[in-house]
């Protein structure tokens, strides 16, 4: 017989404050209500500020709390102002996601300085400088989760995103340089590293032919559905479910890492 109230008390997020970058998204954004439903206040900071608020209303209306900040993730002016706000509303950050993403399939000779630079800001400077803005909070408070999304592009690198897979491997090293240096400061850092998940930001690049090469190199033979990455959030999100876990990159692919012939 389940036992309820140990499994809602293990994921159970009451009195924490989430700020999720990136949330405005169709992935982030449903990492963003799970959050929510477990209890958590949450921020959601994004460029598209239409699309944070409709998200932060539909946690809302469901009685949770929540803010909608427009945010440059790669601005740490921006970074430093919204962790402001959230300080004054709410007296910290708790749970931090990093999820902004960017996306490009342009062949390594023809990709510009330009689309480099773009590309390097929004997927990996944006988690250097969001770590260096909230976790000094987490830090001096000596608790903390930090979840990076990732991607499985991290390496081995896959086709056409190089200067996005280039980005995410950085991510990972950023996640297990600061869970080794923040570990005694009770602050846990992790990344997830998510399959392939049809977002705005890839969509383009599924052609017919990319699709089944990648169902054919993943075992359970499908794209991943947001709800699939909620579990594993609100784990990493825990104290209570994951109080001893640091410097993972947990992945949720379907199977893709493990597949070769």
């Amino acid at each position: 017989m389940a036992d309820n109230a140990y499994l809602a008390d293990l994921l159970n997020l009451d009195g924490k404050r989430a700020a999720v970058i990136g949330g405005g998204g169709v992935l982030a954004g449903a990492m963003a209500s799970a959050l929510a439903r477990a209890g958590a206040k949450v921020a959601i900071l994004d460029l598209n500020l239409d699309a944070a608020r409709a998200r932060a209303d539909e946690i809302t209306k469901a009685g949770g709390e929540a803010l909608a900040i427009k945010v440059d993730a790669a601005s740490k002016a921006d970074l430093v102002a919204a962790c402001t706000q959230i300080d004054k509303a709410w007296g910290g950050t708790d749970i931090l996601i990093n999820a902004p993403g960017l996306n490009s399939a342009t062949p390594f000779f023809e990709i510009t300085e330009e689309e480099w630079e773009k590309l390097i800001a929004v997927d990996l400077k944006s988690v250097f400088l969001a770590c260096q803005v909230f976790g000094k909070g987490m830090v001096d408070r000596k608790s903390g989760s930090v979840i990076n999304i990732s991607s499985a592009s991290s390496g081995p690198p896959l086709s056409k995103v190089f200067t996005y897979g280039v980005a995410k491997g950085g991510v990972n090293q950023i996640t297990q340089f600061l869970a080794r240096e923040w570990a005694p400061a009770g602050v846990r850092v992790n990344a997830l590293v998510p399959g392939f998940f049809p977002a705005e930001q890839n969509r383009k690049l599924l052609t017919e032919e990319r699709t089944a090469k990648i169902f054919v190199h993943t075992p359970m033979g499908r794209f991943g559905e947001a709800d699939e990455l909620l579990g594993a959030v609100l784990y990493l999100a825990s104290d209570k479910a994951s109080g001893f876990v640091t410097g993972i990159l947990l992945r949720v692919d379907g199977g893709f890492a493990a597949m070769t012939i």
